[in-house]
């Protein structure tokens, strides 16, 4: 399966935390490598000192609210002009006016009810994790050309003699 995925896991309940992590894992979507947090803020510190692919954030939490983080991430990613990260929303919220505010207004790109079972996580996250892996090899794939030596192209004999 590759690389492992860093999957960000930000919710108040760390059995909440356990459940979104066996789910992942019975999902066999990815290969995940998970780091949890505990709220927004202590999520953002996590994504200021560090690399993820996937975040799964909780709603409701104290200190600052899953789509809190999700805008203050987006505003970061913009002013880095990095890609975007797969973020989806792990919540009890079943409304369609929390559903609109977490994707649209905060740029979650998509929304897992609890509770969830792995084939829901299947379903609805295959996209998401495929686009987490192609994030992950095209940042790769730069990092390589900005560590490589710039090479010349060969101009042949002549070239070579009087270059």
């Amino acid at each position: 399966m590759g690389t492992p995925l860093r999957a960000l896991i930000i919710d108040d309940s760390g059995i909440m935390r356990k459940m979104v992590m066996k789910g992942l894992n019975d999902s066999q979507l990815a290969t995940f490598e998970f780091v949890e947090a505990v709220d927004g803020k202590d999520a953002l510190d996590k994504v200021m000192a560090g690399e993820f692919h996937i975040a799964f954030v909780d709603w409701n939490m104290p200190n600052m609210s899953g789509v809190e983080f999700v805008k203050e991430v987006r505003t970061l990613e913009k002013t880095k002009d990095d890609d975007a990260m797969p973020m989806v929303m792990v919540t009890s919220e079943k409304t369609m006016g929390k559903v609109q505010e977490a994707l649209d207004e905060a740029g979650a790109d998509s929304f897992i009810s609890k509770p969830f079972t792995v084939e829901e996580l299947k379903y609805k996250l295959k996209k998401h994790v495929d686009r987490a892996q192609l994030n992950q090899v095209r940042k790769a794939r730069k990092q390589r050309q900005l560590a490589a030596p710039e090479s010349k192209p060969s101009g042949g004999f002549f070239s070579n003699l009087f270059g």
